[in-house]
């Protein structure tokens, strides 16, 4: 059994005294390592019932006792100047299981009240049959007729996890996003006795500079935690070793000081907890893959939704033109038909920035950046609106996505001068923040945007947002208010999301944000980013390191292929691409080509839904042009894989020794090595001992394949 999880006898008691602190003992239960070998090695798909019910026990009782009455939950705040663990013990607590259509999950509300305040604080928690995972999040709700006593320091989850024996606790973390070659960085720090590490992204976007929020935290006895965070907007993490056998995470929103008006309520950070134990954290890391794609990926008719290989409608148009502010519709209705003509048409068309009035060539009041929040279309490009050119890619059986940004209004726009009720503003900032908090605006704002898609024929939705909230809701929140706008504008991003799925069934929601700067466990449940980085266009170098860091936790993101060179290709592989080539200008890369690479991407993107390994060491993470970087794919339900590796201009060295993993020891697999064309077979065991691959020429790339020989 999960001993970490069950106290041993007498135990109890002390760790009510302690506070929130849990034993995690290296003695996992049996069925969570059949969980790992199973995952590891590819012997099945599914697990074995008992186990599977082994496992969703342990957890089970976890939260009943952590959550049981008169116990101090895993969760704090502060209430009229006191802690929450020196009184919510002798609140007025209440249970109640949740129906739930969503498979393999359980859902329990546990409810603690407050009879002199009227003050309600709901910790809805959900538990994973298939997983062993848990997660919850906390609504705090004034049903007294006055303001509430003010609430602050907000902990989603403020908890001990103890160890029996001794050992390293290492934080396995990663930075955000900032358009920069290091985005997703990973980062691999050993925690020190007594010190703690606090991160937090940059600016109120939830994955922006210099924070992801996902973690792995190792633990002794090859055991640990991974956690996700899901607020799209400023949370906190701050994990501490206060003594050699514990560790302490803490984890919320970080700035909240308010007090709740009558009948108000407020939501906050979701926390995720996926327990793992196996031979080092890389378990952990795709148990947690696995744990997204099962339970906070994007379902169309029941299954994963499989995000698209796009196109754009050419990137070449002449100065002064601004990605789209050139194009026509008869333009776009004739690249449609040429891609089709050229047999490379993707399966999506992509019509970025620039087709909304006032971005013409001639850049009109300053150009397209400052008309955002004129969300209608150029009438002198497209008299017709899009439904034409949306129609000419549906003749093709593709899909059409457009781009929006409905968060930031610019001054000169319609939504500026019609509303400026709804806008969030700042002095001396000719930019202000469309309001989702304010519930009149997210009304029409959904409705609009809904009717928008539906008129012109929109297949899929790429959101955007190039501007940092947190200074507009910092502006516009009062004193004894502190945080008020933050949770609004959030809670109204999800509702607003959520309905657009709702009235679209078949909808894709591309989450772009300036590049990746919107990433956590709330915005990937309903979108994908599909441009994770605006670090410069292209340039390989920096896309494989972006893969190689985001792949520890997501499996699903993507970003444009500018080349068909293999190296240039291979570089920015992944579940979803673009396809960024020029077709009608002189320096047009080969027809030929793009369709052997399209073909390529098509047959390769599977893989990036299975497990993860890197082949360099994140450890002593290299990210100049004197490097090498190699990482597998690895199916273990499928018994095959791909290991792709990438010899920089500035690397003197041609070979490169791996140690693929996740390969059956006894069994014999066929290495495809496809730049050579030839074909060696090996034993489970010898390539997990170690293959060299050699690349003789620098900036050059590798590919070799593998799957189980059938006997």
């Amino acid at each position: 059994m999960y001993d970490f999880m069950l106290p041993k006898e007498g135990r109890f008691s002390k760790i009510k005294a302690i506070n929130r602190r849990t034993n995690f003992n290296a003695g996992f239960c049996i069925g969570l390592m059949i969980l790992v070998l199973t995952v590891r090695t590819g012997i099945a798909r599914s697990l074995p019932e008992q186990v599977v019910s082994s496992n969703s026990l342990e957890v089970r009782m976890w939260v009943k006792q952590h959550f049981a009455k008169g116990v101090i939950p895993p969760f704090s705040f502060t209430y009229a100047g006191k802690s929450s663990g020196t009184f919510i013990t002798t609140w007025s607590y209440h249970t109640e299981k949740l129906k739930t259509i969503t498979p393999d999950s359980e859902e329990e509300v546990y409810t603690y009240s407050d009879s002199q305040s009227g003050l309600i604080v709901q910790c809805t928690v959900t538990l994973f049959t298939d997983f062993p995972a848990v997660e919850w999040v906390l609504k705090f709700t004034n049903t007294s007729g006055k303001n509430s006593p003010i609430i602050e320091n907000a902990t989603v989850i403020d908890q001990d996890f103890i160890v029996e024996g001794t050992g390293s606790f290492i934080l396995h973390h990663s930075k955000g996003s900032n358009g920069n070659r290091d985005d997703f960085k990973p980062i691999d720090d050993y925690l020190e006795l007594g010190k703690n590490i606090y991160f937090t992204p940059v600016g109120g976007r939830s994955s922006g500079t210099s924070a992801l929020p996902f973690f792995n935290i190792e633990m002794p006895g090859k055991q640990g935690i991974v956690a996700g965070i899901g607020w799209t907007g400023k949370w906190y993490a701050d994990v501490s070793h206060n003594d050699e056998n514990s560790v302490n995470i803490k984890s919320g929103m970080e700035k909240l000081r308010l007090e709740l008006l009558p009948k108000e309520d407020i939501r906050t950070p979701r926390i995720c907890l996926l327990f793992w134990k196996g031979d080092d954290r890389m378990v952990g890391h795709n148990q947690f893959r696995r744990f997204i794609t099962a339970h906070h990926s994007r379902k169309i008719d029941g299954h994963v939704a499989e995000y698209p290989l796009s196109a754009g409608f050419d990137w070449g148009d002449p100065k002064p033109c601004e990605e789209y502010t050139c194009l026509t519709e008869d333009f776009a209705v004739s690249l449609v038909k040429r891609f089709e003509q050229f047999k490379i048409l993707p399966e999506v068309f992509w019509l970025d920035c620039g087709w909304f009035t006032g971005c013409g060539w001639d850049k009109v009041h300053g150009g397209c950046w400052h008309n955002v929040g004129n969300w209608t279309v150029d009438a002198k490009r497209f008299p017709n609106g899009l439904r034409p050119v949306a129609d000419a890619i549906h003749q093709t059986g593709a899909k059409f996505m457009v781009w929006f940004e409905p968060e930031r209004v610019h001054e000169f726009s319609m939504i500026y001068r019609e509303h400026p009720e709804w806008l969030l503003r700042r002095e001396g900032d000719d930019n202000s923040l469309f309001d989702l908090g304010n519930k009149e605006a997210l009304v029409w704002m959904t409705n609009y945007i809904s009717d928008f898609i539906k008129k012109e024929g929109i297949d899929y939705y790429r959101q955007d947002d190039n501007v940092d909230p947190m200074n507009y809701w910092e502006c516009n929140d009062q004193p004894g208010r502190i945080g008020i706008h933050e949770i609004k504008h959030v809670e109204g991003l999800y509702a607003f999301w959520d309905s657009l799925l709702v009235r679209f069934p078949k909808l894709l929601i591309d989450n772009c944000a300036g590049g990746g700067q919107r990433l956590d466990l709330e915005t990937t449940s309903r979108s994908a980013p599909l441009w994770r980085s605006d670090y410069n266009y292209g340039e390989p170098n920096g896309e494989q390191s972006h893969t190689f860091g985001l792949n520890f936790y997501l499996p699903v993101h993507g970003t444009g292929i500018w080349k068909t060179d293999s190296y240039t290709f291979r570089s920015g592989l992944g579940a979803a691409t673009i396809m960024s080539m020029e077709i009608t200008g002189k320096e047009s890369e080969s027809i030929p080509d793009i369709q052997k690479r399209m073909a390529e991407f098509k047959n390769l993107r599977g893989y990036y839904l299975g497990d993860y390994y890197p082949m360099t060491n994140s450890w002593n993470y290299d990210n100049s042009d004197n490097a090498w970087l190699s990482y597998q794919m690895n199916r273990p339900e499928k018994q095959d894989g791909i290991i792709l590796a990438f010899r920089r201009s500035g690397c003197d060295n041609e070979s490169i020794r791996i140690k693929p993993r996740g390969l059956v020891e006894k069994e014999t697999y066929e290495l495809f090595y496809e730049d050579y064309g030839f074909r060696v077979n090996k034993s489970g065991q010898e390539i997990m001992e170690g293959i060299d691959l050699t690349v003789p020429q620098r900036q050059a790339s590798l590919l070799v394949s593998y799957h189980l020989v059938t006997k």
